[in-house]
């Protein structure tokens, strides 16, 4: 009498949270690339957003170094500024980066995307960290200028990593705050207007041009809470040496921008409608 044979064990089709984590790296990695594919269309689009960077250097920078205007102690007034500028360029190339997702909504892509099995998450994410490589690429413009002028960098190229890190997670921050917006108001000519009432605000309520304990106790407190505070403690310690937190800038960098990405996910749904 023949025995009948056990089923074979049910093959789970959930890969587990590793598998879950890997499959979402992959699709955040792709969505990443087919953002950098756009800048092959315009690659003098980097060129030019770097002007306004470099002409901070050139004439705020040397003009306020010979006025002494501003105490930086022992540190040079130019090398204290290249930090802030490289922080504010990727501030520049970033808080806009919502009219771009209004301009897919309007062409019919981001319908598109949204019915794909890619997480919203991993939508954002990709257009986040694509920003942030743009700013790399800017960043890399504004440090050759820097060095020129003769500002003292480091060589270090573990240190140089966590510039780069930095510059990524600020520009991925303000990516994400960015599509906050255009979920939020659903228009380019609205966020053009509020991204250009943030921006100056977001540069002059951090210590990118002056030292925290130059400014009164309101504009202190807003500095403390601004992301952009903590990616210039990071560069400015990572590239010329002055005394940073660098586990809380970081801390607060990861922390945003996750908490963004969020946001600007949930958020993503109500701008395709």
């Amino acid at each position: 009498m023949s025995v009948p044979l056990a089923a074979p064990p049910a093959v789970s089709a959930d890969p587990g949270p590793l598998g879950q984590l890997r499959v979402l790296f992959s699709r955040i990695g792709a969505m990443c690339l087919v953002e950098l594919q756009k800048l092959r269309r315009d690659q003098t689009e980097l060129l030019t957003r770097a002007i306004q960077p470099a002409l901070w250097l050139l004439i705020f920078g040397e003009t306020f170094t010979r006025l002494r205007a501003i105490p930086t102690g022992s540190v040079p007034y130019l090398d204290y500024l290249a930090p802030g500028i490289l922080a504010q360029s990727a501030l520049f190339i970033s808080i806009f980066y919502g009219i771009q997702i209004i301009w897919e909504r309007d062409a019919g892509v981001l319908a598109k995307l949204l019915v794909t099995p890619t997480p919203r998450a991993a939508l954002v994410a990709g257009k986040a960290f694509a920003a942030g490589v743009r700013a790399l690429v800017q960043a890399f413009i504004v440090v050759i200028l820097a060095a020129l002028l003769g500002v003292g960098l480091t060589a270090n190229p573990l240190r140089l990593l966590g510039t780069a890190v930095a510059v990524v997670l600020g520009s991925a921050f303000f990516c994400c705050l960015s599509i906050v917006i255009a979920g939020l108001v659903l228009s380019r000519e609205r966020l053009m207007g509020i991204g250009q009432a943030i921006t100056m605000p977001l540069f002059f309520g951090s210590n990118a041009l002056y030292p925290v304990n130059l400014m009164p106790s309101w504009l202190k407190v807003l500095s403390h809470a601004n992301p952009l505070s903590y990616q210039v403690d990071a560069l400015r310690g990572l590239l010329i040496g002055t005394p940073a937190n660098l586990g809380a800038d970081f801390g607060v960098l990861v922390g945003a921008t996750a908490l963004a990405i969020a946001v600007a996910s949930a958020l993503l749904g109500r701008l395709a409608r």
